[in-house]
């Protein structure tokens, strides 16, 4: 039976390093325990939050249930096919580590994904992505347990419905608790370059041909240089969706901002970078209060000492309400609000 806690603080447990309490926490190791723990009469009723590492969500009040902390660790490699090669982790697992540990056994194809904060169970929900790749064109499949139920399921590609940061986990949330990931990697791997950060990255070194552990490399590289370490200044990473808008609004926005920054996708849609919106607004290395925007990254908000969760919203209101007055485009923030 695992270990209940009463009031504790979640100030280590979000990469924001905000201030709350929750009224019950309890560590979720196995399958076994997970299933105890919604057994327990204590929560019956409560409500509950599943963390993993806390990067992904601004904590705004307490929260008066019981917070499940995530910690199914566990790698495997399995059977490779004819296409793909397949890894499958417990939803505990460390994202970077877990991307590090999959060059380390010969399994391509989630290099560019590196050094992407938070844990492997929480990838699928928000769909993570950088640098040109999304973790939907590496997923097989996720196993979770469906509290509606109180059966553990299989949960294909095709079932989790992801899009640009977004997923079934997060239209139906709570209903999911994911304990385990599968990835497919290919088989005929092809290094993803474009992005201009990386090739020029590639190329400063003198990379031409670069294999996945120089992209690796590469896109460490990259973040470290651009984002700040939660441990030091407390963030969730991006903080805004790149806002898609269709062709006929980004030539709209480029005929009345020439320099508008953007992405054509596949569908015809534009994906528009909101840090250049926000850069555009004056807001990289402002603040309100103690809580900032990042001076060499405008995407990102930082806890630059005692900010609460109010603090992070009222600065995040702020960038949109400037960002919609001069561009006419509204920004959707990726982190969950409680």
């Amino acid at each position: 039976m695992p270990q209940l806690q009463r009031d504790v603080s979640l100030r280590e447990l979000n990469t924001f390093g905000l201030p709350a309490t929750a009224r019950f926490v309890v560590t979720i190791d196995s399958e076994a325990a997970l299933v105890d723990a919604l057994a327990m009469p204590e929560l019956a009723g409560l409500p509950r939050l599943v963390l993993g590492g806390g990067s992904n969500v601004v904590l705004t009040r307490d929260f008066d249930g019981v917070v499940f902390r995530m910690a199914i660790r566990g790698r495997e490699r399995l059977a490779d096919d004819a296409h793909a090669r397949y890894v499958r982790g417990g939803a505990g697992e460390v994202w970077h580590e877990f991307v590090d540990w999959t060059l380390t056994q010969d399994c391509p194809g989630l290099e560019n994904l590196a050094l992407i904060p938070g844990t492997l169970g929480a990838a699928p929900i928000q769909n993570i992505g950088a640098y040109g790749l999304e973790l939907a064109e590496r997923f097989a499949e996720v196993r979770a347990l469906d509290t509606t139920t109180g059966l553990f399921v299989t949960l294909t590609r095709e079932v989790c419905a992801f899009g640009y940061r977004d997923s079934l986990f997060k239209r139906e949330p709570g209903r999911y608790i994911i304990v385990g990931v599968t990835l497919r990697l290919p088989q005929s791997w092809q290094p993803v370059t474009g992005y201009a950060d990386v090739s020029r990255t590639l190329s400063e070194a003198g990379i031409e041909r670069p294999d996945a552990r120089q992209i690796f490399d590469a896109v460490v590289d990259i973040r470290r240089r651009k984002l700040p370490d939660p441990l030091e200044l407390g963030n969730a990473g991006s903080f805004f969706k790149n806002p898609v808008v269709d062709a006929a609004a980004f030539a709209a926005l480029r005929e009345r901002f020439p320099q508008t920054v953007g992405y054509a996708q596949p569908d015809g849609t534009w994906k528009v970078a909101a840090g250049w919106l926000i850069d555009q607004c004056g807001w990289r290395g402002k603040s309100l209060g103690q809580a900032g925007v990042h001076e060499r990254q405008a995407l990102v908000l930082v806890n630059l000492g005692g900010a609460r969760g109010a603090d992070i919203v009222a600065l995040a209101r702020a960038v949109q309400a400037s960002v919609q007055e001069r561009f006419g485009v509204a920004l959707e923030p990726e982190p969950l609000m409680l």
